[in-house]
């Protein structure tokens, strides 16, 4: 993990569940990075990492950004940013700023749906509605927001869906802003649907996503490192390969890589 950015184009790395190195434009940028061993406030062993990081922290490019979706304990992950440093540059969605400058950090933006902002030279995020909810307690249920987050540089998109259920607002982005180069979408914890539908879709509607917001390529997410939902760890991308067959989508397009696993994307 030590390598930089590459001289052309962007390199996008799986840290595990919904965790990514973005590199590119000469910056180091990190999604919803959760280098913890638990995705909660205490070690409770339900929750506890089943698969490795592919590095620790201190292997990690010196990082630039971070980019945080909202604020669950398996996006916002707090040792991790502070082991990153109080003055690492993050940029959060709407709600939340105020809220991590009373944990110490100097360097927030917040950015509402589709605000945008020039985080560095010829480097633009935008952040994209999705269909979630957000929680730190039982008290503060939808005090911030939730989003993902379109990436711009030099004629490359790179889109990262954050968490959410299936929701109209996916052919709104891929209208706005597609063809998208390269997308980052969820495809677990779904189960059981009575409860999850709202929040999390399954690999099918994953699937329609891909298609609603016009990817050229993507790689699947939120899967198979943490046990959140009831449905098999392995179930996940058994379902999306067999709803791109029946779609007629090439499975080298919408990907299910390893932790750990890069991808190059250029125009």
């Amino acid at each position: 993990m030590s390598a930089g950015p590459p001289e052309i184009g962007w390199r996008v790395t799986w840290l595990g569940h919904s965790s990514f190195l973005l590199q590119g434009g000469g910056r180091n940028l990190l999604i919803d990075p959760v280098f913890s061993e638990h995705c909660a406030p205490l070690p409770f062993p339900s929750l506890k990492r089943l698969v490795p990081t592919p590095c620790s922290l201190d292997e990690l490019p010196g990082i630039d950004a971070v980019l945080l979706t909202h604020s669950h304990y398996d996006h916002l992950d707090l040792p991790t940013l502070r082991t990153l440093g109080y003055q690492t540059r993050l940029v959060v969605a709407e709600g939340h700023a105020g809220w991590l400058a009373r944990k110490g950090f100097t360097e927030v933006l917040e950015l509402p749906w589709f605000s945008s902002s020039e985080i560095f030279e010829g480097l633009r995020v935008t952040s994209t509605p999705a269909q979630h909810f957000t929680a730190r307690t039982p008290f503060d249920r939808n005090h911030g927001h939730w989003c993902g987050w379109l990436l711009e540089h030099a004629g490359v998109k790179l889109w990262h869906a954050g968490d959410s259920g299936y929701c109209p607002v996916f052919r709104e982005i891929g209208e706005r802003f597609g063809p998208i180069d390269f997308g980052m979408i969820p495809i677990g914890a779904y189960s059981p649907r009575w409860f999850m539908k709202p929040m999390h879709m399954i690999p099918e509607e994953a699937v329609q996503v891909f298609e609603d917001t016009r990817c050229r390529r993507a790689v699947a997410m939120h899967w198979g490192t943490f046990r959140l939902t009831d449905e098999p760890l392995g179930e996940p991308p058994m379902r999306l390969v067999a709803g791109l067959e029946r779609k007629g989508i090439q499975s080298g397009r919408f990907m299910v890589g390893r932790v750990g696993e890069s991808w190059d994307v250029r125009r």
